[in-house]
């Protein structure tokens, strides 16, 4: 790409974003695990970064992946990435460089409900109702039907030279009419900036183009509820007045004061270091451990204000903040909780009707209050059996569920063990749509363990077996050992992030900071966060 004058890929985004601010990458390791491994990140680059102090979704396509071609994968990256920037109402900005649809795979990509038309719907939808800024850079091959999605953005830039935008190349039109063209007379920077019109800027080189890239974002509309991330200063507007912009360093936030005025105040470090997380989450998933010490690590001078402690504490519900942003939390208690008098010990990671009233109270408030909720994973379901089925725990477990789904605020997740279950749905699993969804390497997801699966399916012969002190027949201990390997690979957090169950997997030594950038992002529109998108109201 040197050698053409172009640059890489991820030098494109690295010098898109501003220096030292923060890059959430989303869907790193979607595809890695398929096509033989040709399908690195699906062949396209997504996150949200910062460009002149204003965050914004990049979506890039990696044409050093199969010249940037779209595998099924590749669709819901890139759909993925335009529903955070319509939920979140922020810029969109598109550095296309994709030969388009990839053949031999286009059955997963061309047609259905989700294939590529999909990405110029919602073109079409954040330009005309949701008026999210589109910005398309073509920086190489724009083929085919992808060529509308720069054409469905609000400007389009060019690179003399390297850029080439059409809906048949060369190749395609000799076949289909028999002229000879070249590529710079077909589809041009030159030509699609003078003789079409169909783009706006042109740049002599891809660092030219960024740097346009960016005057175009600074000139956007500023946004006065900024809040920096670990600090802030005060920039002049065109007006004459000011607004707050984040700086990558310090720590405090803007607040406002009685007299209508604002000041910045610093916010606490966690009370525990991010790297005691190590020692305070077992390495045997099946132990238990102190949620308090987590979030300790993770919260504001490990402050954590509970909501009902002494109700249905499996699973915790409080108020606390991270970087100086305050959080509405649920998280699941991991250990043996002692029972009321006359009633039996309960169990960590479980649901139970107490637990699920009292969640549905707690996200019902902060939805009317305008908090964030952030739900820390670790659940292995609801509770079963003869007493929780006469508790109503299905009628609970629904109050809880629909209170999840339908609270407007932003949701974000972050799963440190276990996600299994319905208790994986009411802690806002990713079919309720959260605005983001964060794993760590220990995160195991999927309907239950292992052992239960095999309980589930087997667990009558192995019954038979144990009480004739026999071992199993050997089919049936191929096929629990066969069940038992399947489920551990499945359970593996690499798996989710593959398939885009989860958004990213992230060290835990990163996790405060991502949060903190996330809520700052989430803070961007007040509407409702609901679905990829909510349409404002119309007359």
């Amino acid at each position: 790409m040197h050698d053409k004058g172009q640059l890489t890929p991820r030098e494109r985004v690295h010098g898109l974003l501003d220096p030292g601010t923060p890059w959430f990458e989303i869907g790193l390791l979607v595809a890695y695990d398929q096509y033989d491994g040709q399908a690195p990140a699906a062949g396209v680059i997504t996150g949200i970064g910062v460009v002149e102090g204003r965050e914004v979704v990049v979506v890039a396509n990696d044409s050093t992946v199969k010249a940037g071609s779209w595998w099924p994968e590749t669709i819901r990256k890139i759909l993925r990435a335009q529903e955070i920037a319509m939920r979140q109402r922020i810029p969109i900005i598109y550095l296309v460089d994709s030969a388009g649809v990839n053949l031999p795979y286009q059955g997963g990509v061309f047609p259905g409900q989700y294939g590529a038309a999909r990405i110029f719907y919602y073109n079409s939808l954040m330009r005309r109702y949701l008026h999210v800024p589109q910005i398309s850079a073509v920086m190489g091959s724009c083929i085919a039907g992808g060529a509308y999605l720069p054409a469905l953005s609000d400007v389009i830039f060019m690179v003399e030279g390297t850029s080439f935008m059409g809906l048949g190349g060369p190749n395609l039109v000799k076949g289909a009419t028999g002229q000879v063209v070249d590529a710079e007379s077909l589809g041009g920077a030159r030509m699609h900036t003078s003789v079409s019109a169909v783009a706006h800027y042109r740049a002599p080189t891809d660092r030219d183009c960024l740097t346009m890239i960016r005057g175009y974002v600074a000139r956007l509309p500023g946004d006065t509820t900024d809040q920096g991330r670990g600090g802030a200063v005060l920039r002049p507007t065109p007006t004459g007045g000011a607004e707050l912009r984040p700086t990558p360093t310090g720590g405090a936030v803007l607040r406002p004061t009685p007299t209508g005025g604002a000041e910045l105040r610093p916010y606490p470090d966690p009370a525990r270091p991010a790297t005691d997380l190590y020692d305070i989450l077992p390495a045997d998933h099946r132990m238990s451990y102190d949620v308090h010490a987590l979030l300790a690590a993770l919260l504001d001078g490990g402050r954590f204000d509970e909501f009902q402690p002494d109700v249905a504490r499996e699973l915790l519900c409080g108020h606390g903040s991270i970087e100086g942003r305050t959080v509405a939390i649920l998280a699941n208690a991991r250990h043996v909780i002692k029972g009321k008098p006359g009633q039996m010990p309960r169990i960590g990671g479980i649901v139970y009707t107490e637990s699920a009233e009292k969640a549905a109270y707690f996200i019902e408030n902060a939805s009317r209050e305008r908090i964030p909720l952030l739900f820390i994973q670790d659940v292995s379901g609801f509770m079963v059996g003869p007493e929780a089925e006469q508790s109503g725990i299905i009628r609970a477990g629904a109050h809880f569920v629909e209170a999840m789904a339908t609270a407007t605020v932003p949701k974000l997740v972050l799963t440190v063990n276990h996600a299994s279950g319905a208790g994986y749905y009411a802690m806002a699993g990713q079919g309720f749509d959260p605005d983001f969804i964060l794993s760590w390497p220990t995160g195991r997801m999927a309907v239950m363990e292992g052992e239960s699966a095999v309980e589930a399916v087997h667990g009558v012969e192995l019954g038979k077996a144990r009480a004739q002190k026999r071992e199993p027949s050997p089919e049936v201990k191929a096929s629990v050992d066969a069940m038992r390997e399947d489920y551990e690979h499945q359970l593996d957090a690499k798996h989710a992030a593959a398939r885009g169950f989860v958004d990213a997997i992230v060290t835990v030594e990163e996790t405060r900071d991502l949060l903190a950038f996330i809520l700052r992002v989430t803070s961007r529109h007040a509407g409702p966060h609901l679905g990829p998108f909510v349409l404002p109201a119309f007359p």
